[in-house]
């Protein structure tokens, strides 16, 4: 990158970090520290929530799923409105109500102890694995981009996040959250802006090319239990994740409890349900853009360039550049399909167009035949490298094409979106360590002022875990993916007590409780054995579904073992 863009990153990430600080600095009290004193307005409320969701993942993994997949994640979002809707009808109220900290406190009072802390527990071990994901998500990427060293740019991200949570608390991450946001849709908007202007065709023609080559398939009726992204896995298992995310996830939870008034934090959440699908639908839609680019500007054949650098400099730099320039005659024939369909859209020549589209498709069917040949060289060289790099798309194309200044904005893009998910999880896995475990169990009696050092002290403690997870962990196929697989493997359990809580007055503690485990263990067993087959039976199951399944369980399972014991 260039100076400019190196002064626009750490100005923004400085700027951000230091006007969280500033504002909330020194808070005097355990709720200002939890709760903010509960007095933010719903618009902050609304874009807190978003960006807690909205982490670097969104940014990276986004665009590049749009450009090997096409449109149709979009769907995993249709049952979000829905999801607000009934939370703002029956969860929040009784938070509201019982004037809790966090949400497991309501399950004492509907159930026990125990039953509290398992869901406690359970939040805290998904949620902390999941915020070291978030820190080395965006690091490995970026690590890779710049050159820095991944160790050090995972300490970077997550020291910046512990300087100003632990210093304001629930405040302070929802106020930077506010810029954070401004900076990310910002950067995403002027990128999106940028990639237009620079096709070749008008937008009239890039939209023909990315719809005859099935990237603008956003909606799909055909019902499978094993395809992740439908519109029934979207209103129905991904309404479950989404019930419980936003229900039962300290990290939201904590975000709409600092309202003002119930019905603030009841338009947060609307804010939302409405705000959420476009701004999805803009972030893949740049990521189409980006895909249709590079069929007029032909795309390296492997996006990771340290990789495709190691080959260069081994002994299969011959092959490599045999597959590369390969790859150029495909990228050129293809080039040739395009014209000759943009021409035969103009002459609304249906054969003409039906031609054109089968050899865009045989020629693009050649490329990722050479990609995958060039990944095979590249474990070959390496026997642990990453070779999936559809996250690397995205930000591999700013830096190869977008002008200086902009390059700066959206590095800062990403990590503001690493900052502010990362400081939410931080935020309520301190919350709730400290109120539904250190608090409750183990230090009943202390001062005001004693628990909330104690958040501040597990807020920290938290932060470095999730450093040394992120320090040790690996890349999964896909890295939104895997968020969402780590929280399908939990959610369910944790939505399963809860709705058993609101809606089955006749269930007590000790039935859920132990229905809880046995959901959880069915769940991790089924995922255990996802793709494999057991006595005859094949098990395909998209992980979405498991959210659904674990939560059906629950309720299931609760009530015939209060109906075992009564009889």
């Amino acid at each position: 990158m260039s100076t400019i863009d190196w002064i626009v990153l750490f100005a923004t990430l400085l700027l951000i970090v230091g006007y969280g600080v500033y504002k909330t600095y020194g808070p005097k009290s355990m709720d200002n520290y939890l709760r903010g004193d509960s007095d933010m307005n719903w618009w902050t409320i609304g874009l807190s929530i978003m960006a807690t969701q909205a982490s670097a993942i969104t940014f990276l993994s986004t665009p590049g799923q749009a450009y090997e997949d096409g449109m149709r994640f979009i769907q995993f979002y249709f049952g979000l409105p829905i999801a607000m809707i009934i939370l703002s009808v029956t969860f929040i109220p009784i938070y509201y109500k019982l004037k809790v900290y966090t949400a497991y406190e309501f399950l004492e009072n509907r159930f026990d102890l125990k039953t509290r802390t398992l869901a406690a527990l359970l939040f805290l071990t998904q949620r902390g694995l999941a915020a070291g994901i978030t820190i080395y998500a965006p690091a490995i990427i970026l690590s890779t981009l710049l050159g820095w060293n991944l160790f050090w740019t995972n300490i970077f991200i997550g020291v910046l996040v512990i300087l100003y949570t632990v210093s304001g608390g629930t405040k302070a991450v929802s106020i930077t959250q506010k810029q954070q946001m401004g900076v990310m849709m910002g950067g995403m908007i002027l990128a999106g802006i940028f990639v237009i202007k620079m096709l070749p065709v008008g937008f009239s023609d890039a939209l023909h090319v990315a719809g005859k080559m099935e990237r603008l398939n956003i909606i799909n009726f055909e019902f499978d239990l094993a395809d992740r992204y439908n519109v029934w896995s979207g209103m129905t298992a991904a309404l479950f994740l989404f019930l419980s995310y936003f229900g039962t996830d300290q990290s939201q939870v904590q975000r709409y409890l600092t309202g003002k008034s119930l019905a603030e934090s009841r338009m947060g959440l609307i804010m939302n349900g409405l705000l959420k699908i476009p701004m999805q639908f803009i972030i893949l839609f740049i990521g189409v853009m980006v895909f249709v680019f590079y069929q007029f500007f032909q795309p390296p054949v492997v996006f990771n360039k340290v990789q495709t650098e190691r080959l260069i400099n081994s002994d299969y730099e011959e092959p490599f550049l045999k597959l590369e320039g390969a790859y150029s005659e495909a990228f050129e024939q293809k080039s040739n399909h395009i014209n000759e369909l943009l021409a035969a859209v103009k002459a609304d020549d249906e054969q003409g167009i039906r031609n054109a589209q089968s050899g865009m498709k045989a020629s693009q069917k050649r490329q990722e035949e050479i990609r995958n040949e060039v990944k095979s060289l590249i474990v070959q060289n390496e026997p642990n490298a990453e070779t999936k790099d559809t996250d690397y798309v995205f930000m591999r194309f700013v830096m190869d094409y977008l002008p200086m200044g902009i390059v700066g904005l959206l590095f800062a893009v990403i990590f503001s979106a690493a900052m502010s998910s990362t400081a939410s999880e931080l935020n309520s896995l301190g919350t709730t360590s400290t109120i539904d475990i250190y608090k409750r169990s183990l230090r009943k009696n202390e001062s005001d002022k004693h628990y909330m050092l104690s958040s501040k002290w597990l807020t920290a403690l938290w932060g470095v875990f999730a450093i040394l997870f992120a320090t040790y962990a690996s890349l999964f196929e896909n890295l939104i993916q895997a968020v969402n697989l780590l929280g399908s493997l939990f959610y369910g359990t944790i939505l399963g007590i809860f709705l058993v809580g609101f809606y089955m007055k006749w269930i007590k503690g000790h039935a859920v409780f132990i229905a809880a485990l046995i959901a959880e263990a069915i769940i991790l067993m089924l995922h255990w054995f996802n793709g494999e087959s057991i006595l005859g039976i094949d098990i395909n199951i998209g992980f979405l579904w498991y959210n659904a399944i674990g939560c059906i369980l629950v309720m299931v399972l609760a009530a015939l073992i209060q109906l075992m014991r009564r009889g």
